[in-house]
């Protein structure tokens, strides 16, 4: 059974989500972020950038036990364990990897940023929040050029990408981003939000 170590936040829905919709039974391990249990060293060992979430597989390559750290990288290990959550059609799984690499590299940082400039910050930097508010809002326009065209980002199948992004989109207030002005973007949420995959896997994190 796969241990996955995480937390109800935007990264962390991802993979509990994977799970559910790939049907792999889990044993869910909720970290105290706030209580820095990522920060201890038996977490450090099995990533040491100290963030969730983390997957430890028994049943690794060849057998052996792996453990994989980075929302990416364990989405892409679950699809490539399971032949899931990824287009067979090769043009597909290519817009597959380009919605994921875009979530990785710029929508979570972004987002990220957003939330903390605007929320977490002793003394407001005007500045600050409005450079990852305006890319913010930026980057949920791309995602609804995108689903303007697409029901899903690889095209006419869900797939990890959707799931890579699902996690912020569907708390893009934090960002300061207000997703009624994106109705493609606001349909896509709320018809990932009634996937019984994606309910089960955010019940678990409660």
């Amino acid at each position: 059974m796969i241990e996955l170590y995480t937390a109800n936040t935007p990264n962390g829905v991802k993979i509990p989500i994977a799970l559910e919709e790939l049907g792999l039974d889990y044993r869910l391990i909720t970290l105290n972020l706030a209580a820095g249990e990522q920060k201890r060293p038996a977490f450090l060992a099995l990533n040491p950038n100290g963030r969730i979430p983390v997957i430890v597989d028994p049943d690794g390559p060849a057998g052996q036990p792996i453990s994989v750290f980075e929302s990416g990288a364990i989405l892409l290990y679950l699809a490539q364990k399971t032949a899931g959550l990824l287009p067979d059609n090769a043009s597909a799984r290519w817009r597959a990897m380009e919605y994921l690499f875009l979530q990785v590299s710029a929508v979570g940082p972004m987002f990220g940023q957003a939330g903390w400039f605007l929320r977490s910050t002793a003394q407001p930097i005007p500045v600050a929040v409005e450079r990852y508010r305006s890319e913010s809002v930026r980057l949920t326009g791309v995602l609804e050029a995108r689903l303007s065209q697409q029901p899903w980002l690889a095209g006419t199948e869900y797939s990890l990408a959707d799931i890579s992004h699902y996690g912020w989109l569907r708390v893009v207030d934090y960002a300061g981003v207000e997703l009624s002005r994106f109705p493609a973007v606001q349909d896509w949420v709320a018809r990932i939000s009634a996937r019984p995959a994606v309910q089960r896997a955010l019940a678990r994190l409660q």
